[in-house]
């Protein structure tokens, strides 16, 4: 990494170790859910791990109190920045009636929060996209000052939805940023097979929009090309295509095997380029985090899992009569 890059972004070291917080905090949760699931406690993961610079590089680069995020499926960083909390995170792990996403309806990574401008998406992959670009087209018909964010996988790129949002947003020049988290596997469908252009960014030409892929291993890299995607958008100057390369250190949900289409020398090298260490190193080569000061994020962060664990695993389930809540209009 090149030297003092956070202080040409402006990013003081408070910034930074809060950003090496969340990024951890994104990682343990993940851990946990993992280790819940195996041991038959909750029914489904589907993980963050490998992609959490990207995401809390990209979230610490919005305005929490303006913007509006559609996360995808993997976005635990994102949405721990604009503010869920682990216990919410957890609630939503065990389906428990107080999950602030969907009160256990929904499986886990069908992030919505109203309050935090985190809106609600489906199974359906890439659904959020259009509603990405409508939101930014209020903001600007309202005269708001707002952008939108919004994330997918290199596999979603391929969807009709991402399409037509993007050119749309491009012919209206709409606040929005495309974020494509491109981590090599449509579940089981490498990058090669899925692209017959070089980058996913090389899209963007085509609806008018700059594109650029950044190191997804690097918050710093990515906190600046969303910043100034923002930037950008808030001028009235259209949409940006942010493509962030990093890998999927984890089968793609918990229930996907994926020694069946890739090897353990693959990932084992993708582990040597871990975000959450190569950030960590940079952190401690510039004297912004010792030893000490990392064991002390370590510690709160695991007490902060422990503490939403039990919580979630203790709460109650919804009563069966709730499954007919929001269906059906009341009179």
């Amino acid at each position: 990494m090149v030297q003092n890059r956070h202080e040409e972004l402006g990013l003081s070291n408070e910034t930074l170790l809060e950003m090496y917080e969340t990024m951890l905090l994104s990682r343990r949760i993940d851990e946990r859910m993992w280790l819940l699931n195996r041991s038959g406690k909750i029914p489904f993961v589907i993980s963050c791990q490998g992609q959490e610079a990207a995401q809390v590089g990209a979230a610490f680069a919005l305005d929490r109190e303006k913007d509006y995020v559609l996360p995808y499926y993997r976005d635990v960083g994102v949405v721990l920045r604009f503010g869920m909390t682990a216990k919410e995170l957890m609630l939503s792990g065990f389906a428990k009636a107080e999950d602030p996403n969907s009160g256990g309806r929904q499986m886990p990574g069908h992030f919505g929060q109203k309050k935090n401008r985190i809106v609600t998406g489906s199974s359906p992959v890439t659904t959020q996209v259009p509603h990405a670009v409508g939101i930014a087209l209020a903001g600007k018909m309202e005269g708001k000052d707002l952008v939108t964010f919004t994330t997918f996988g290199e596999g979603s790129s391929n969807q009709g939805d991402f399409h037509e949002g993007a050119n749309f947003a491009g012919v209206h020049k709409l606040p929005v940023i495309f974020m494509c988290e491109n981590n090599k596997y449509a579940i089981s469908v490498p990058i090669e097979k899925q692209l017959a252009c070089e980058n996913v960014s090389d899209r963007a030409a085509g609806y008018g929009m700059p594109g650029v892929t950044v190191d997804g291993n690097d918050p710093l890299a990515v906190y600046k090309a969303v910043k100034e995607a923002a930037d950008r958008g808030r001028r009235g100057e259209g949409p940006t295509l942010v493509e962030t390369i990093s890998y999927r250190l984890t089968p793609h949900s918990s229930d996907d095997d994926d020694r069946a289409y890739r090897s353990p020398n693959e990932v084992a090298e993708a582990k040597s380029k871990d975000p959450i260490i190569t950030f960590g190193a940079y952190l401690k080569e510039f004297g912004i985090m010792n030893d000490e000061i990392e064991k002390s994020i370590n510690d709160g962060v695991m007490q902060i899992v422990n503490e939403a664990t039990d919580y979630a695993e203790n709460a109650p389930y919804a009563e069966p009569e709730h499954a007919l809540k929001y269906v059906y209009g009341d009179k």
